[in-house]
């Protein structure tokens, strides 16, 4: 059989670069979604770096809150990997945090738009040929903050709770034609970005986690290709929960 093809949105970024790379270990054909304002040598960087550390990893443009520019990325991909998509990760988003009482209109939709309206531009571009195939994996990244709500984030955890309500029902529609579609909710993951958090901010931080400690990208990364692989495909509709502790339900 060949290899299954994997897109995972937000592929360059600190949560994005994991998966991909778990994905690689297991044998997948993986390609990095990108936007970076457009930044194409950033990518192309990335890429390098990546393939230094002996991971061939594709990547293509896309920005994943315009329809067209969706249509322009999937299309580059089945031009890379001479195939259609097995296997999407709605990964990609944005925080634009503050009180709701002083929330813009502007924060609101900017993060519903790349976190939300996103995943309904990539999984309608690949669903029709998944089913077609007879084989799906589509894994949405929401948030342990979808889950328990968060201060100052009202967009933000409205936005990643819709991505489970998005999961169940789509879950539903194409269960018996060989499709899963599943959500992970990360809890507080050590992130370059959330490694330049004050070292007092971080401790206060891991004393609210049960497991004392942050998680790791290559911990999500692992949850996801679980779910992306063949034998997954009795698990539809789930949202695997990967926050030490933070939030039980």
């Amino acid at each position: 059989m060949s290899k299954r093809i994997a897109l995972v949105t937000g592929g360059t970024g600190g949560l994005g670069a994991a998966i991909c790379r778990s994905l690689v270990d297991k044998g997948f054909t993986v390609v990095a979604g990108y936007n970076s304002g457009g930044n194409h040598e950033k990518a192309k960087a990335w890429q390098e770096a990546q393939r230094a550390d002996g991971y061939d990893i594709l990547v293509a443009y896309g920005d994943v809150t315009d329809d067209k520019s969706c249509q322009s990325c999937i299309q580059s991909v089945e031009e890379m990997t001479g195939g259609n998509i097995d296997v999407l990760i709605n990964n990609a988003g944005i925080t634009r945090d503050g009180q709701f009482k002083k929330m813009t209109w502007e924060q609101w939709d900017e993060v519903l738009s790349a976190n939300l309206d996103s995943m309904f531009h990539m999984t309608r571009l690949v669903i029709n040929p998944m089913i077609e195939k007879g084989f799906g994996r589509i894994i949405n990244i929401s948030s342990v903050n979808a889950q328990k709500g968060q201060f100052g984030q009202c967009n933000y955890s409205a936005a990643k709770a819709g991505i489970h309500g998005f999961t169940k029902a789509l879950a539903q529609e194409v269960a018996a034609k060989g499709v899963t579609v599943n959500t992970v909710s990360p809890g507080y993951i050590m992130t370059p970005m959330v490694a330049q958090i004050a070292e007092e901010i971080q401790d206060k931080i891991c004393s609210t986690i049960p497991v004392k400690r942050f998680g790791t990208p290559e911990e999500i990364g692992r949850i996801v290709t679980f779910l992306a692989e063949d034998e997954s495909g009795y698990i539809t509709g789930a949202d695997m929960s990967i926050n030490g502790g933070l939030h039980m339900h």
